[in-house]
């Protein structure tokens, strides 16, 4: 599904500012219906990944966004390197991308049930209301939040019910393969768990493939077993996560299993949802 070989990215020199690499030489693949986690620390080039496996590094250079400057990655056998841009609304309709802060960034002034909905009703106008209806109220109960929040604005809810509200607007066109950037950033611990849970049931029940994004050890042991470690935009461990974490073979992967082990003992501590 997922095929990355040496792929190197940067971002373009803009005014004043100079070129910047954020990943270089990276290569990891992802089979049908397997997750992919991505750990590493700000800055390591998690996100531009992520921006890169949602085709948001096509079509020439473009102020702010990533370019793909050697090796390339190829999703559902598109290339991202030489995708032409009449092939780019296909592979958006494939690739469902949950951004960082998502549940955050929803449409303050649509419903829940229009947000849901407006990834549909962009490609189509006039697609069928009643099925439509019928997708979003399906999207909520898989994503565990009562169907009367339909018509709840986004400031009415808490951090953990937006952040399911994004991830069944992420999920609404029923994408092949799932990318998820720090699907937890900013929530309760509590409800950390309960948003991974959803993912990994509704993976194994829609059958996508995904890569997950994280600094937490603790989300990617939850959400997948293999990962690819990044440090400062390549891969400093790659393989099954409780592997990479017992035999670290760099300093940066050496801490995480350390602080990991640490976090294990103690136990951590648990909040209530706000």
């Amino acid at each position: 599904m997922i095929r990355i070989s040496d792929l190197t990215v940067e971002y373009p020199s803009h005014g004043a500012s100079p070129a910047h690499l954020a990943l270089c030489g990276l290569s990891a693949t992802v089979a049908d219906g397997e997750v992919l986690g991505v750990l590493g620390e700000a800055g390591s080039g998690k996100s531009t990944l992520a921006r890169v496996l949602a085709g948001d590094a096509t079509f020439g250079r473009r102020e702010g966004r990533p370019v793909i400057t050697g090796g390339d990655s190829s999703v559902l056998e598109f290339s991202l390197r030489h995708m032409k841009q009449s092939q780019h609304s296909k592979y958006t309709f494939h690739v469902g991308h949950l951004t960082q802060d998502a549940g955050e960034a929803l449409p303050p002034t649509l419903t829940v049930s229009e947000a849901i909905s407006e990834p549909v009703l962009l490609r189509d106008r006039r697609y069928n209301r009643q099925a439509l209806g019928t997708r979003v109220a399906t999207l909520l109960d898989a994503v565990r939040l009562p169907l009367g929040i339909m018509d709840s604005f986004p400031y009415e809810l808490s951090g953990g019910q937006r952040q399911r509200v994004a991830i069944a607007r992420a999920l609404v066109l029923d994408p092949r393969v799932f990318i998820a950037d720090e699907p937890t950033a900013g929530i309760d611990v509590t409800v950390r768990d309960s948003v991974i849970d959803v993912l990994n049931e509704l993976r194994e029940e829609r059958g996508f493939s995904a890569v997950v994004i994280s600094h937490d050890v603790t989300v990617l042991r939850r959400a997948t077993t293999h990962v690819a470690v990044l440090y400062r935009g390549g891969v400093v461990g790659y393989g099954p996560i409780d592997e990479v974490l017992a035999d670290p073979r760099h300093p940066y992967v050496a801490g995480l299993a350390e602080s990991f082990a640490s976090n294990s003992r103690g136990g951590g501590s648990r909040g209530q949802e706000r």
